[in-house]
């Protein structure tokens, strides 16, 4: 008998363990709120806001989904280099050539991400369920655990919870969270952008927080910038062209002409789940830890999780502890250094602190000229 898996949320991380457990033997049932038409969100021309930097190991998963084809054929945009700076003569700059790499990764929408998954349900045992109201009760009755709706009730062997941060199934589970809202906000820019195909993202630190292009599919562009929220908040209520002129004082010269089409701000938190699971439930993607998207890596995170999750797991009872044991021991240490090493850049570069000014400019200095060292940083990045 197959192994029953029930997923709350459907949206990238959630799609994609359905995919990848159902791709090893398991009956899966995916709830989700608003469930999507994967065909008609990728033949849609209209352009996501929100994108994710995915590095070439979520490449390869995605790849083994079969999702990867259907996001080269559509909107992936590849990106050869990777600049940070401060200042024009402190600059430290990751290029492909660095790892023999074709390319880094891709900037690509979300919503594409979430459909590419979504594509695949067809040819797998997967049921997609949606309910007027979130589950009343989780409970576990022998080697089963019992999700409760208004109009229905299911029993599965394990229960995923891939519903977000402020995840409804982890509360249910009773699995506390140790985090923390950050002063800054952050915005989301989505341009239109008069120049060729980008292949270089960069990221500028400065006293009020990071600015940031991301190169999209040409000829769209999104920029980040960080800010205090009241501030942030102020500027998206301002018309296309007097954003524009906020952003042309505030960001780096663009590589060409540019008109603002859409933004949209949201705070900042760090949070992570005391513990990955709790009998026969177990947390993925922001369910389990938010980072800092300072470097975009919560997706790429998220992606390992899913594949540490379907290998760690025994086929034979899905929901055993010993299998969820490894799953939370493989994850939780690289999730909290990722966290950590997001937290060190974002808190060491927003002081402006003389002698940290001064550490600042000579550790991109030494980056820059680290030769293995870089090229090791590079990959860990790239997740190879």
């Amino acid at each position: 008998m197959k192994n029953k898996v029930v997923i709350v949320g459907g949206g990238m991380v959630g799609a994609a363990a359905a995919v990848s457990l159902a791709r090893a033997g398991c009956a899966v049932t995916l709830i989700e709120q608003a469930p999507i038409d994967a065909q008609q969100v990728l033949d849609d021309d209209s352009i996501d806001i929100r994108v994710s930097a995915i590095n070439r190991f979520s490449e390869r998963l995605l790849d083994s989904l079969g999702a990867m084809p259907l996001l080269r054929a559509t909107r992936a945009a590849p990106y050869h280099r990777l600049t940070a700076f401060e200042s024009g003569n402190n600059v430290l700059s990751f290029d492909k050539e660095e790892v023999n790499a074709t390319h880094l990764g891709h900037i690509v929408e979300n919503k594409l991400i979430q459909a590419s998954l979504w594509q695949q349900f067809a040819d797998l045992p997967i049921t997609v369920k949606a309910f007027a109201k979130p589950a009343k009760a989780v409970r576990f009755v022998a080697e089963h655990v019992v999700l409760e709706y208004d109009s229905e009730t299911l029993s599965a062997d394990l229960l995923i919870a891939a519903d977000g941060g402020r995840s409804h199934i982890r509360q249910l589970a009773n699995i506390g969270v140790t985090g923390w809202q950050y002063q800054q906000h952050c915005m989301g820019i989505l341009i239109k952008l008069d120049a060729p195909q980008q292949l270089e993202t960069w990221q500028q630190f400065k006293p009020s927080g990071p600015v940031a292009l991301l190169p999209m599919s040409a000829p769209y562009a999104n920029l980040i910038w960080y800010d205090e929220g009241t501030k942030l908040q102020q500027l998206s209520q301002l018309s296309p062209d007097s954003l524009k002129a906020a952003i042309t004082a505030h960001f780096p010269p663009l590589p060409g002409d540019f008109e603002v089409l859409q933004s949209a701000v949201f705070p900042l938190a760090r949070q992570h789940a005391n513990h990955y699971f709790k009998n026969r439930v177990v947390l993925v993607g922001d369910a389990a830890h938010t980072i800092n998207p300072l470097a975009g890596q919560g997706v790429n995170l998220g992606f390992k999780d899913v594949d540490a999750l379907t290998r760690s797991l025994d086929l034979t009872d899905i929901g055993a502890e010993l299998g969820l044991k490894s799953y939370a021991r493989k994850r939780r240490g690289d999730n909290l250094l990722m966290m950590s090493m997001m937290d060190a850049c974002y808190f060491g570069f927003s002081n402006q602190l003389k002698p940290l000014q001064q550490l600042r400019e000579l550790v991109l200095k030494v980056a820059n000229k680290a030769g293995p060292l870089k090229a090791q940083v590079l990959k860990h990045a790239m997740g190879d």
